[in-house]
This record gives C-alpha cells, sequence and structure tokens, in this order.
C-alpha cells in the first residue's frame, strides 16, 4: 500500500472531505458513508484494480473479433450465446458475460475480496483503522460492500466494452432470444441491465468468502491467492458428473441461471434460487469473517 494512502487511512473521514473538517465519526450513518466512500476511493485509485478492469474490458473486445473472424462467410453454427452474436452485435453483452463468468470475473473479484483486510494488516495501515472510531464492524461492512461495488463495477465494464464492440463489428437491431422469439433494441437493452445485476449479485457469495480468508492472515498475496485457488477449485469440483449431489450447493453452481432471463417468458426459479445461494454464502461466511476479525489480535 503506498504512503498516499497511509496517510489518507491515518486522518479519516472528515466532514465534507475537506483537510482539517470536523471528524465525522463511523457510528452513524452519515459516518458510515464516508467510511464506505473512502474504501470505493481506495480500492478503485489502486494500479491493481485498474489492471484488473482494463483485462475484463479487452475481454469481450478479443471474444467479438474472434467471433467475427470465425463467422466470415459462414452461416449460423457455434453454441446458442456464440451463434446469435453474429446476428445482433447487442448479443456480445450477454455472450461476455457467459464466457467471463466462470473465471476471468470471479478471479478479479477474488483479488479485491482477498487483499480487503489482509492487505491493510500487510500494509500497516490496519491499525490506523483501528485506532480511529471506526469499530471492527463498520470497517467489515464498508469492505464487503466496497468489494461489491466492484462487481457491479467490473460487469458494467465488461457488458459496456461488449456493447461497443458488437455494434462496431456486428449488425444490430431486434434481438432473438434463445427462446427464438424477437425483442427490440430498446428491450433488449433493458434485459441487458437486468442480467448484469444478477451477474453481480451471483458474486457476492463469493466476496463473503474472500472477506473471511482475508481475516485469516497478514498476507494480503496468501489471501488473494487462496481465494483465486478456491474459485478455480470450485469450478472444478462443479463439472464432475459423480458430485451431483452437492454441486447444486457450490457457490458458483447457478452463476449462468441468467440465460433463463434471455426468453420471451424470463424464468425466475434458477435465478432466485442462486441468489438465495449467494444470501446463504454472505450470512455464513460474513459472521465467520465478523467472528474472526472481532476476537483478531491486532498487533502490527
Amino acid at each position: 500500500m503506498s504512503q498516499v494512502e497511509t496517510a489518507d487511512r491515518a486522518t479519516g473521514p472528515t466532514a465534507g472531505g475537506a483537510t482539517g473538517g470536523a471528524l465525522v465519526r463511523p457510528q452513524t450513518v452519515p459516518g458510515f458513508l464516508a467510511l464506505f466512500r473512502s474504501e470505493v476511493a481506495l480500492t478503485f485509485r489502486r494500479v491493481r484494480t485498474i489492471a484488473l478492469l482494463a483485462i475484463l474490458a479487452a475481454l469481450p473486445v478479443l471474444i467479438g473479433v474472434v467471433v467475427k473472424i470465425e463467422t466470415d462467410g459462414e452461416s449460423g453454427g457455434g453454441p446458442a450465446f456464440v451463434a446469435q452474436v453474429t446476428q445482433n452485435g447487442l448479443f456480445l453483452v450477454f455472450t461476455s458475460l457467459a464466457l467471463t463468468l466462470p473465471v476471468f470475473l470471479p478471479m478479479s473479484v477474488g483479488v479485491v475480496a482477498g487483499d480487503a483486510i489482509a492487505g491493510e494488516a500487510s500494509g500497516g495501515t490496519l491499525r490506523y483503522l483501528l485506532v480511529a472510531p471506526a469499530g471492527r464492524t463498520r470497517l467489515l461492512a464498508a469492505k464487503f460492500t466496497a468489494a461489491l461495488a466492484y462487481c457491479l463495477v467490473a460487469t458494467v465494464v465488461i457488458a459496456l466494452a461488449a456493447l461497443a464492440t458488437g455494434a462496431a463489428l456486428f449488425p444490430m437491431g431486434e434481438v432473438t432470444l434463445l427462446s427464438g422469439d424477437s425483442i427490440g433494441p430498446g428491450t433488449a437493452l433493458l434485459r441487458a441491465v437486468l442480467v448484469a445485476g444478477v451477474v453481480a449479485l451471483s458474486l457476492a457469495g463469493l466476496v463473503a468468502i474472500g472477506l473471511f480468508v482475508s481475516t485469516l492472515t497478514g498476507s494480503g498475496i496468501a489471501a488473494m491467492a487462496t481465494t483465486v485457488v478456491l474459485v478455480i477449485t470450485v469450478q472444478i469440483l462443479d463439472s464432475f458428473p459423480q458430485l451431483h449431489a452437492v454441486q447444486p450447493y457450490l457457490f458458483s453452481h447457478h452463476w449462468l441461471s441468467f440465460g433463463d432471463l434471455l426468453r420471451s417468458s424470463m424464468y425466475w426459479d434458477n435465478v432466485l434460487q442462486n441468489l438465495g445461494l449467494q444470501a446463504l454464502y454472505v450470512a455464513v461466511f460474513g459472521s465467520a469473517a465478523w467472528a474472526r476479525f472481532a476476537s483478531r489480535d491486532i498487533s502490527a
């Protein structure tokens, strides 16, 4: 962590953000919002975060170019998501989310969430935060909500990059859904917004897991690596038919359920099951993170 970030942490949030202003106590709602804004600002101005978002933005461009090259002079073919892209560039949004969600997007979230507490400890700024009247519970809540904000921003970055690439490489107009029905571009954009929101919320369980892992160690690199390895391991376990009994309880099992929203009549059963599972993971691992962090001895 940079010296500038350390200085910002030491001073804490002040009213109106002015230097030397009255201290806003994080025990109050305005104080928590100030703490949350501080966490979001620090998260998104880190070089690592900017690099992750740049990589995520480049992936839809790469996907669009590959699909364009492979389908020039050909008609149809390929998986449902990819085949639809050639007919309408707006569908590249859904394709990009479907292709990045299993690995690239959750890995970037794992890096941000895993570094939340452990990064502060290894950078020597955690003591400043706890000496200030922030409170461990409110600090943990601010870290969690800031990581959720990253989930939303990362998802939107992918969607916008895919939309721009799709408009540049493919025709735009009515979108043919997976059910075979067509909808206008305005309705399709609303579906895209809805899908992006579902995808962002689908990562909430992973955020809670990463936050819990982050409270177990004082090394940011170890916490990030552990969370990323966990994502990969769960994805592998979800691919074995022999584990079908436990797979519905894995946090990643229902991630692609947003495909049910790309039908003429949207099916919400799997989507709600996914969001309910994420809420369960947030409750369990959020509580575990709080219990660990509340009793943790911060000596460095």
